[in-house]
């Protein structure tokens, strides 16, 4: 990760002077101006919890099933706040990136699986992220999507205009982009206020109905990013730390997941925005109880369910956007049972709401989009060189990442182009799916690294209960891929020369799930937690590096 320069960190190195000679009753637990420095990879971080791809699970978790998962949303996040910050007392430990630490840690063939599971998650992402900006790109402007898609990929320059100039003129240009966000969402949010009552319900009573199963579990797809626990461990490396002294090691680990937690709440309030305007303007329990295969009136296609209750309006060439079930929404505004998506947001949002919010969400989507992709493309960058070391110039490596995504990209925006949107938001909630079933190959490696003493150090190894909590999450979200897998893909419509893919990808996914896990697993039910002791397949594997000999980052930091 680039550094802050020698003028940004000043203030860092004065006050650890200060700090250390403070001492004492006048030492402060927290002070504004020492979390200013650290200030910033949390920002960065956190825009992943905004991208398109969430943007879209929030509308259709709203428009479909009213406020009943925010509860879930919220969930999910502290599950993400609770990865994030393990990421960052791993970076700030070690020295060293998750991506680093899985090529020392599993070798060069398993290393190079995990680059691949990881480098499919960041294409399926960036898609999301690239069309999703395409869309906000036609709403404000009328492009068609391959042209916002490209436009898009130019954020590449800027990006490197910003990164060459200092991470924290590009931290502070995050910061505005989730600003344009925070305005414009909470602007549409404002055009009308939903009601306190069923809101406040929706997220303190942890309640699902059956329909809302998939739906539910599908969010933590969405919300959790597997390359974004890679790209966390990695800019916190930004700051100059003195690991030779613990209590600077304990200062930074303090504020980052301070500013980590603010950095979520923030995402967080956004995400609930999201899912209130939706669930005010477009839920509706006539909706909601149709188990049936509509008709659309416009397209002649026949859609299933969920449906949200879409207001009537008009194409570009004057047919009606309508199915053949009435509704009535939460506002008393009338209108017919149909899927809701990012493709048909625009129209939507317009006939309930007018132009002008239409204009809002398009400028927060497209800020979302923009912010993402970028984040995307700096995690691209640290896997591919955490897993591969590769040696290239910064330009040559952020230029590769970015092709990586952006052709898979323009191909589906050429396809959702001359398909219908039900088809493009049925091909973007696979992508969240894809999502989930990548999370292991981050949350496993990360629960064995910080479980370990060898690696962590006594002092900042996780305790019993982090230990447990973490595997609890490990199985949690194992489930909720298995039920995904089955409730997303009807296997009996997959097309003949599709199987031998798939089933290639099956083998490839358990045999590298299996590795990975074999570990974790170990490392949960043999490993003595009261004495803290690695287990000795662990000690095998760190004694037996040569690269951790060579580099010394790990050994326990007392």
């Amino acid at each position: 990760a680039k550094r802050i320069s020698p003028k940004e960190n000043t203030f860092l190195r004065q006050s650890s002077i200060s700090s250390s000679v403070a001492g004492g009753k006048n030492k402060q637990w927290f002070r504004w101006k020492l979390f200013w420095v650290y200030c910033g990879p949390g920002l960065l971080m956190s825009v992943a919890y905004l991208d398109p791809g969430n943007i879209e699970s929030d509308l259709q978790a709203g428009g479909y099933h009213g406020y009943e998962l925010l509860w879930i949303l919220t969930t999910s996040t502290l599950l993400g706040l609770f990865l994030q910050i393990l990421a960052v007392r791993l970076g700030v430990v070690t020295g060293r990136n998750l991506a680093d630490n899985c090529r020392t840690y599993y070798g060069n063939v398993d290393a190079k699986l995990l680059y691949a599971m990881m480098q499919l998650a960041i294409i399926g992402s960036d898609i999301q992220e690239i069309v999703g900006s395409a869309i906000a790109f036609r709403m404000l402007f009328g492009f068609p999507l391959w042209v916002g898609c490209l436009l898009t990929g130019l954020d590449t320059l800027t990006f490197l205009g910003l990164h060459v100039i200092g991470v924290r003129k590009l931290e502070a240009f995050f910061a505005l982009l989730i600003g344009i966000m925070c305005f414009c969402f909470f602007a549409t949010f404002f055009t009308s206020i939903p009601d306190t009552a069923p809101l406040l319900e929706g997220l303190f009573v942890p309640y699902v109905s059956n329909d809302a199963t998939v739906q539910a579990v599908s969010i933590l797809g969405a919300v959790v990013m597997p390359h974004n626990i890679y790209l966390h461990s990695a800019l916190v490396l930004s700051r100059d730390i003195d690991r030779s002294r613990p209590h600077k090691i304990d200062e930074a680990n303090k504020y980052f997941a301070l500013e980590a937690a603010l950095a979520l709440f923030v995402s967080l309030l956004i995400n609930w925005a999201v899912v209130s305007v939706f669930a005010h303007g477009f839920y509706s329990e006539v909706c909601s109880q149709v188990t049936d295969d509509l008709t659309l009136a416009h397209t002649g296609e026949t859609v299933s369910p969920p449906f949200a209750c879409v207001p009537e309006h008009k194409t570009h060439q004057g047919l009606d956007v309508k199915s053949s079930v009435s509704c009535v929404n939460e506002q008393g505004i009338g209108g017919t049972c149909m899927p809701i998506g990012l493709q048909g947001a625009q129209s939507a949002l317009q006939a309930l709401m007018g132009r002008g919010s239409t204009i809002l969400w398009a400028i927060g989507l497209l800020a979302a989009g923009q912010s993402s992709t970028m984040t995307g493309t700096y995690a691209g960058q640290f896997v591919m060189e955490g897993f591969l070391q590769l040696e290239i110039p910064n330009w040559v490596r952020v230029g590769l990442t970015r092709a990586i995504s952006l052709i898979p990209a323009v191909t589906v925006a050429l396809v959702s182009q001359s398909s219908n949107s039900a088809t493009a938001d049925a091909f973007d909630e696979l992508l969240n799916v894809l999502q989930s079933l990548q999370l292991p190959f981050a949350l496993l490696p990360l629960l064995v690294f910080t479980n370990s003493e060898e690696i962590m150090g006594k002092r900042y190894k996780n305790g019993r209960i982090l230990r447990k909590v973490g595997f609890f999450c490990a199985i949690l979200v194992l489930c909720v891929n298995a039920y995904l897998v089955y409730n997303t893909f009807s296997f009996k419509s997959i097309s003949p020369p599709l199987i031998p893919l798939i089933l290639a990808f099956t083998v490839v996914y358990l045999y590298c799930l299996y590795r990975i896990s074999k570990d974790a697993v170990i490392d949960l039910f043999l490993t003595d937690t009261e004495s803290g002791d690695a287990t000795e397949n662990e000690k095998e594997k760190l004694i037996t590096s040569a690269e951790v000999k060579e580099n010394g980052h790990y050994g326990t930091t007392t």
